[in-house]
């Protein structure tokens, strides 16, 4: 089966590791392989390779009057990355939290177009000056759950299918958020929190969590009859409702699933085999 041939690859590439002592590796030691290991500086990308500048940025650059916008210049290729795919959706719902300036709201408009629906959010309430049609200013605490709760319960904030938390960065605010809004969010939909410092950081591990659940297998059934259902894990609650959970320099990108998936299936094809795969 799939789990034991790993486990067998795995005694054979480390063979003087056993197999309970991959249980107290922690955290610290990512840190330290690090600080040891990974090069401080990489060479620059020849300029024909490089991907092609996001149209946030070059809006972002252009922006010299007007309403502010402060963003760390890294962010507009992960925004460019995870939107695109869905930036031309019927009926797209925005959600920004943390106003600010309100010089990203501009921004948001001229990436997603005219008909696209966006909310901000801040706890200013002078914040409202920024409301014009197509966007809409809710004021509020982002860590008041009963706010999130009343905001959905009364159709004030639809379903969107893109949350950019840049509130006010704190691990607390941050976490309330996510668990409000996360099962909120439209299928295939993009939750992404931004300005996440320092390393040891508790909304960070606990995102870490979500993903640490992704690779999940508790239990599984194998089916040597039928070779498409040759090993079937049942989906936890996270591997069912979220496709990915992506970690970026003082971002973390969440995509959830456009349907939710029951079930992991692991068919096996072909009729030659390695021993040590069999």
């Amino acid at each position: 089966m799939i789990l034991h041939s790993v486990r067998r690859l795995y005694r054979q590439i480390f063979p003087s590791t056993s197999a309970t002592s991959t249980s107290r590796i922690t955290w610290r030691d990512g840190v330290n392989f690090a600080d040891q290991y990974i090069p401080d500086s990489v060479s620059p990308l020849p300029a024909n390779t490089r991907a092609e500048r996001s149209p946030l940025e070059t809006f972002f650059d252009a922006k010299v009057d007007g309403p502010g916008i402060w963003k760390w210049r890294h962010y507009f290729d992960i925004y460019h990355r995870h939107f695109n795919p869905i930036r031309n959706r019927e009926n797209l719902v925005i959600l920004e939290i943390g106003i600010y300036s309100g010089g990203s709201l501009d921004m948001w408009r001229n990436y997603f177009g005219p008909t696209a629906k966006i909310y901000g959010v801040d706890i200013e309430p002078s914040c409202r000056t920024y409301e014009r049609p197509g966007t809409h200013i809710l004021i509020g605490d982002q860590a008041d759950r009963t706010f999130w709760q009343r905001m959905i319960a009364d159709g004030t904030l639809p379903a969107p299918d893109i949350v950019i938390d840049d509130g006010g960065h704190t691990p607390e605010q941050q976490r309330v958020t996510l668990e409000e809004l996360l099962p909120h969010l439209r299928p295939g939909g993009v939750y992404l929190c931004e300005d996440i410092h320092e390393q040891a950081n508790y909304f960070a591990a606990f995102v870490s969590g979500l993903a640490d659940s992704l690779n999940a297998m508790k239990s599984f059934s194998s089916n040597e009859a039928n070779p498409e259902r040759r090993v079937v894990v049942k989906s936890n609650s996270v591997q069912a409702s979220l496709n990915s959970v992506h970690l970026y320099p003082y971002v973390v990108v969440i995509e959830k699933s456009e349907s939710e998936r029951p079930e992991l299936v692991a068919p096996k094809h072909g009729s030659e085999w390695e021993p040590f795969l069999r």
